[in-house]
């Protein structure tokens, strides 16, 4: 299974104690559009912890800059504003003043990752905000990813503020991302090339590289800064609002420029109904394709994050027999399921559908043997005071091939101790 699979299962199956959750969605509403800072302020306004995030930002070794963080209002509505303040040619510390100038390469910037005190999911997620960018700077001038030199994305505040987000994203235990679209600037804007228009080069390549919405506005100058939208496609897993949802929380995050109203970036804590899970359905009929192929495409398709594929025998054109191919998926799984059918398959077409299901929570708990003290992994499913458990057939057939035991033996043991605890709780 691949990991975008894995996380999209983890997802699925949250649990905090003995206490079933639905999942924490975040939207990042861009009416304003998007930048580093204003998420970095949006995501600690809605709880990120302020301490957990200063040791991380300590701990890159990166000197010349203060962080900020204090509320202000902008039009009126009150919230958040993340600074960093680059420290001034003259101080007395010894403090490299024109560190903010250096130009580095992506080598460079995920050195700086490597050697910060970060959980592994918060590393992975800064090199893969940094690695967007690189690609569209890559892009815009015409050479390869690891020799584009950062100029203002790899100035300290820019290090600063993508680190900061992967910092506070992780540290909120977040499921899922919206982003249904980002409004944008119009006009010119000075940068390290001279004047560039709006939307800049680096912000038009990530915008179409990753499927992105911008809306233009009348507003001078650039809503939507390079870090921002590359924070936005790292983060996002979906593209539209669900038909139904709760507010959990708002972070609100300020932006610097006036506007001439709000700049702020929105950030909510949306809260689903585990029970009504939104899914696509895709279809196709299938006639001239060996069972070879078909198993291929099967196990093409579950590497790629569909959530179910099966196979339903059906009769076609001219009586001619065939298999119908149905697949369950996540919205931005569909791009890639879709060119696995057409490129290993000999359909020409495909249908889709949007449909919703109700589906049992699912958490995965450790059984440990008592006849051989080996580990079978099962799945708990419940809702509400249903409960099932189903130890897991890659996990028996291990240790039924480790220790030897029948297959059915070790199945029915793991299945005796679970429901044994279940009774005993």
């Amino acid at each position: 299974m691949t990991a975008l699979a894995s996380r999209m299962a983890e997802n699925r199956a949250l649990k905090k104690g003995n206490k079933f959750m639905s999942r924490k969605t975040l939207y990042l509403e861009g009416a304003s559009g998007i930048s580093g800072d204003m998420t970095v302020a949006a995501l600690l306004d809605l709880g990120a912890n302020r301490e957990k995030l200063l040791a991380a930002l300590n701990s890159l070794g990166v000197e010349g800059y203060e962080v900020v963080i204090e509320k202000k209002n902008s039009y009126g509505l009150a919230g958040l504003d993340f600074d960093v303040r680059l420290h001034s040619e003259s101080n007395d510390e010894g403090i490299h003043a024109h560190d903010h100038h250096k130009h580095r390469h992506l080598a460079d910037i995920e050195e700086i990752i490597d050697r910060g005190e970060l959980t592994e999911g918060a590393r992975a997620l800064a090199k893969k905000i940094f690695r967007i960018v690189a690609e569209a700077e890559s892009e815009a001038h015409g050479c390869s990813v690891q020799s584009v030199h950062f100029h203002e994305v790899g100035a300290v505040d820019s290090i600063v503020d993508i680190v900061a987000t992967a910092v506070c994203w992780d540290d909120l235990q977040l499921d899922e991302c919206i982003v249904t679209g980002l409004h944008e600037g119009c006009g010119f804007v000075q940068c390290q090339h001279g004047l560039l228009p709006v939307p800049v080069p680096a912000v038009v390549n990530i915008a179409r590289a990753h499927g992105i919405t911008l809306r233009p506005t009348a507003n001078k100058g650039e809503l939507v800064t390079p870090t921002g939208i590359a924070i936005a496609a790292a983060l996002r897993t979906k593209t539209a609002l669900p038909s139904e949802f709760q507010v959990d929380k708002i972070g609100i995050g300020l932006g610097k420029r006036d506007i001439g109203r709000a700049n702020m970036l929105r950030a909510m804590i949306l809260r689903e109904d585990e029970t009504a899970e939104r899914v696509f359905v895709l279809e196709s009929n299938i006639d001239d394709s060996t069972g070879e192929a078909l198993g291929y495409v099967m196990a093409a398709l579950f590497d790629a994050g569909a959530r179910d594929v099966h196979f339903v025998p059906c009769f076609m054109k001219k009586n001619r027999p065939g298999w119908l191919l149905r697949i369950l998926a996540d919205e931005e799984t569909i791009p890639a399921l879709e060119k696995i059918v057409f490129r290993e398959t000999t359909s020409i077409g495909l249908r889709r559908w949007e449909a919703s299901r109700s589906c049992m929570a699912r958490e995965q708990i450790a059984v440990q043997l008592r006849s051989n003290g080996q580990t079978v992994t099962v799945k708990r499913c419940q809702m509400g005071d249903i409960v099932k458990n189903y130890p897991e057939y890659e996990s028996v057939r291990a240790v039924a091939l480790l220790t030897g035991q029948p297959f059915h033996e070790v199945y029915r043991e793991a299945q005796m101790i679970v429901d044994e605890d279940r009774k005993s709780d």
